[in-house]
């Protein structure tokens, strides 16, 4: 099981204590490829772009106008996170308890 996320985000490593064995990506220090990305918005939609994040609020209305592909290359730390991947390729957005209870069982 893969979690992408920060290893700074308090939620992704409170996802990494809960499931064990699971590998922590950091987007920061290792960026999404433009496959993964895409696959992601496949999955989530604009859903994957935080919009209430400092990174976020940080941004001119020139860049918040740019494609998610662009905006999540450029400024990686605006994923939703984490977005974990489990074993058999199956994509889960945040950690509410929707997703606790669909991983933890």
């Amino acid at each position: 099981m893969r979690i992408y996320g920060l290893k700074a985000c308090d939620t992704c490593r409170k996802a990494v204590k809960a499931l064990d064995g699971a590998e922590l990506v950091d987007v920061r220090a290792d960026p999404l490829g433009p496959d993964q990305i895409a696959r992601f918005l496949e999955a989530f939609g604009d859903a994957l772009v935080n919009t209430r994040s400092t990174t976020w609020r940080g941004l001119d209305e020139s860049e918040r106008a740019k494609a998610p592909e662009a905006l999540l290359t450029a400024h990686p730390a605006l994923m939703k996170r984490p977005v974990i991947e489990t074993d058999d390729g199956t994509l889960h957005l945040g950690w509410g308890k929707d997703v606790q209870a669909a991983l933890l069982g």
